[in-house]
């Protein structure tokens, strides 16, 4: 009975010892997936470890009370009895090194767990945690911005957001990737190379020299455009209109009126505006005058190109010298003027009045067809400056007229020309007597002085 007692004892110790193992199997399948799939490797063996240390612990005491209850009466026996113990113990303690090192139970339960781990993150797309995601959108690193209007090159701006948290442990869930496509409101053309001035600078000869040289080298739009830019600033000053002359500066510009890029035929216009104040300039850019007005009565209406060569036209025709070589642009005109904005509207009667303040190209002038919706202009809905320049327009145009003795060959002009409605109609000096009440001083004014030398 003795040896059956003692068999009993070292079984009962061994089921409950398998028992506590199974009842840590249970409690690690059991866990909230959700938690593990966030909880770090780390901070899983150590619980696990702890659990097991607690429940190993509580199993031996437990088979070690139950022995002793029951072998009081054999001493024999229970010394026996505490030999297997300490080899059960032995023996539990190399399982749970087993079990540390990869094997056992509790092995096989966390292979599971980290299983289930991967299989969770990829149903839930989540995956490996998300790294710094940056786009940015930028001129090349000191390039001055021309930034006159829309097209032009901006300052550098952040093209995306930061789409992940800094690297590192956390017991929260990861936010997904950012797919919010970046605000792009212009444009932004991307410089080649650093270039070695600002817009604004005022260069000397010598480095005027060296835009010139990249000006003319460079194909690339962006470089194109701020070589532009910085010798039409240049162009500003007097002493500079020589200088970019005397280098051979105005063919190189005049030869970008060609490229079919809007925003660098704008800045060639601006620059040979700005250069067109110097008389000699004017001889030499006069050669291109043809092309500057072909091209601004075929471009877009009231586009920043069209307006910069108007304003080109303009500065050509101060002078008499070379009015001549538009005149055959005279319809065109008119016809633009019925056609475009305000501002359009502006530039082009600055242009007519360019070419009635000389008798010579008066015939012509008034010779060529305009479209008869010209009258609505002489309308007191018009702000100050439409009516002042409509009515100096008039009034330049009636006084060549009894300069040059046209009033006696009014047969020769078709009722479709700019003589007829001016002269010969009434219907125009109808409208500006009507303006003689206007609520504006300086018109009324302007508005009595025409009326008198009717």
């Amino acid at each position: 009975m003795g040896r059956t007692r003692e068999a009993g004892c070292v079984a009962a110790g061994v089921v409950i010892g398998a028992g506590a193992c199974y009842c840590v199997y249970r409690l690690t399948w059991g866990r909230d997936e959700s938690e593990k799939i966030w909880e770090d490797d780390d901070d899983d063996e150590e619980e696990e470890s702890s659990d097991m240390a607690e429940t190993g612990k509580g199993s031996k005491a437990n088979a070690g009370a139950g022995a002793g209850a029951r072998l009081q009466g054999d001493s024999k026996a229970k010394a026996e009895v505490a030999v297997e113990l300490e080899s059960g113990s032995d023996i539990k303690t190399e399982a749970r090194s087993k079990a540390q090192s990869g094997g056992g139970l509790e092995a096989k339960a966390k292979a599971l767990f980290s299983t289930l781990k991967e299989q969770a993150s990829a149903k839930a797309g989540k995956g490996a945690r998300l790294g710094n995601i940056s786009g940015t959108r930028s001129l090349a690193p000191g390039l001055p911005c021309p930034g006159v209007r829309g097209g032009g090159c901006h300052p550098a701006r952040n093209g995306a957001r930061v789409g992940g948290r800094a690297s590192g442990k956390s017991k929260g869930k990861t936010r997904g990737k950012s797919t919010r496509t970046p605000a792009t409101s212009w444009p932004v053309r991307r410089g080649k190379f650093n270039f070695p001035y600002k817009i604004d600078d005022i260069l000397g000869a010598p480095d005027l020299q060296k835009v010139l040289n990249i000006l003319e080298r460079s194909n690339d739009p962006f470089t194109q455009e701020v070589a532009l830019v910085t010798l039409g600033n240049n162009a500003a000053y007097s002493f500079n209109q020589n200088a970019i002359r005397e280098l051979g500066g105005l063919p190189i510009i005049a030869k970008l009126i060609k490229t079919k890029d809007p925003i660098i035929r704008e800045k060639a216009y601006n620059a040979l505006n700005n250069l067109s104040v110097n008389a000699e300039n004017q001889g030499k850019i006069k050669t291109y005058i043809s092309q500057v007005c072909d091209d601004t009565m075929i471009c877009r209406l009231d586009s920043a190109v069209q307006m910069a060569g108007l304003r080109l036209l303009t500065n050509m025709t101060v002078t008499n010298h070379y009015q001549h070589l538009l005149s055959y642009s005279f319809p065109d005109l008119f016809a633009l003027l019925f056609l475009g904005n305000y501002f359009t509207k502006i530039q082009i009667m600055k242009l007519i009045i360019n070419f009635t303040e000389n008798p010579a190209m008066t015939r012509e002038l008034v010779s060529c067809k305009v479209p008869s919706e010209l009258i609505s202009l002489f309308n007191k809905e018009w702000d100050r400056e439409i009516l002042l320049n409509i009515l100096t327009l008039f009034e330049n145009i009636n006084d060549n007229i009894k300069n040059e003795g046209l009033a006696s060959s009014r047969k020769e002009f078709s009722r479709s020309s700019l003589f007829f409605l001016f002269k010969e109609s009434g219907v125009c000096v109808k409208k500006i007597k009507a303006l003689a009440n206007h609520n504006d001083l300086v018109v009324k004014v302007k508005v009595l002085k025409v009326l008198t030398k009717l």
